[in-house]
């Protein structure tokens, strides 16, 4: 790492700063935006890797901290004993670390006075803090966030979704081939629902069939919804709110026609650059889902969502939102459910999909648009796959998905998923 690793922490403090400010912005929003992009690929791949870890582990840290501050210092220093307590222990040598956060803070023109206070906290818990921070609680989610969650799924399940998001995600892969090959290729484990999971993957674009377009990144849970879908060569498809794209290449790869709509243009340029890289067409609309007119096989309707389910790959999210937009997009979702039933051509057939743990956003979603169509009805059927617990088909007959599922094998994202059919 250049520079004895100041550079990278320097910007993964930097990404904290955005992200706990009084104006919270997601790391999504600042990668695009660039705040990166002046580092070599180690150091940003760095960065952003100890900005996450420090989320994931911001309870702790600031618990392990509070022994040794007598008042809050500002922010920026706040977020460098943060990152450095989570490097020491996690098993940062403490040479190293203690030195490369003094220096960053020497280098920081209004700050460099409190040099001083920086190594003193680090050099006391780099004495005893690997110790203590293994004793510590799986760090709790905001509260905003965990009352509806507690309300939704119980404290029991609220303590194991918590480890989950805590112990972080393993990649997970979707073969364009065969996942079997794949997984041997990769040196990965075959999930029973056919994705390839690799733990400590590495550079990503340096994978063994990166280049080739043999695969593309995929959580297993987002996987799903194609798969239940069920798409067949010919059909003519539409995946709406379709970026970044991996749904969009599971349909092209099973031989449809697709057509793949989202209204965000940068990320409808990178939804292309992913169809390029592994070779699969789509007809791609940068337009407002509710725009789109026309008659379809199928549609899948990954809807806007809160994300709560990503959260163990995004530990940002708790953070940087406060639950406000809830209400919106809620809203937005029955809209999009309404206006893409009219596009479904008699007796096809839906996904209604979203990456939340919120039953406003999933299960009651599906209860209130049965009532207002009555040429709608939920199919079940196909949710009798490998890998798949009775358990976790709803009353409603959706799929609901929590972090904490197969927990001995990595967790999966929390995802809803509802096949819904119309009357011929």
């Amino acid at each position: 790492m250049s520079d004895t690793g100041v550079q990278a922490r320097r910007s993964a403090v930097y990404l904290l700063d955005q992200i706990l400010g009084e104006e919270p912005r997601l790391m999504s929003e600042l990668l695009a935006g660039g705040a990166l992009d002046k580092l070599s690929p180690d150091d940003r791949a760095r960065a952003q890797r100890l900005a996450t870890q420090t989320l994931r582990g911001l309870e702790r840290a600031d618990r392990l901290l509070q022994k040794h501050l007598k008042k809050h210092p500002p922010l920026t220093i706040h977020n460098v004993l943060r990152v450095g307590t989570v490097e020491l222990c996690q098993g940062g040598a403490a040479h190293g670390v203690v030195n490369a956060m003094v220096n960053l803070v020497n280098q920081h023109n209004k700050l460099s006075h409190l040099k001083g206070l920086t190594n003193a906290v680090l050099r006391k818990i780099a004495a005893e803090g690997p110790d203590a921070w293994d004793a510590l609680r799986a760090p709790r989610l905001p509260k905003w966030l965990r009352g509806p969650l507690i309300e939704a799924w119980g404290a029991d399940a609220m303590a194991a979704i918590e480890a989950a998001h805590f112990a972080g995600a393993p990649l997970d892969l979707t073969a364009k081939g065969d996942p079997a090959a794949l997984a041997e290729t990769v040196g990965g484990t075959l999930l029973p629902t056919g994705s390839v999971r690799v733990k400590n993957p590495g550079q990503v674009s340096t994978m063994p069939g990166f280049e080739a377009g043999e695969w593309w990144v995929q959580d297993a849970a987002a996987a799903l919804p194609v798969q239940i879908l069920a798409p067949q060569a010919g059909e003519d498809i539409l995946d709406l709110c379709a970026a970044p794209g991996g749904k969009t290449m599971q349909l092209a790869a099973a031989g449809a026609q697709v057509t793949a709509v989202d209204d965000s243009a940068p990320r409808m340029i990178r939804l292309k650059q992913n169809l390029e890289r592994v070779a699969l067409k789509a007809r791609t609309l940068t337009k407002d889902a509710l725009a789109i007119k026309g008659s379809f096989d199928a549609i899948l309707l990954d809807a806007p969502c809160s994300a709560t389910g990503t959260m163990r790959r995004h530990p940002d999210l708790p953070y940087a939102k406060d639950g406000s937009e809830f209400g919106d997009l809620i809203g937005m979702q029955a809209e999009f459910i309404d206006h893409a039933w009219s596009l479904l051509k008699p007796g096809g057939r839906m996904v209604f999909c979203t990456c939340s743990l919120l039953p406003d956003e999933g299960e009651v979603q599906v209860d209130e648009a049965l009532e207002r169509h009555g040429d709608m009805s939920v199919d079940n059927s196909g949710l009798s796959r490998p890998g798949i617990d009775p358990a976790w088909i709803t009353s409603e007959g959706g799929l609901r998905l929590r972090p904490d599922y197969w927990a001995d094998q990595g967790g999966m994202d929390g995802f809803y998923i509802a096949l819904l059919r119309k009357a011929g």
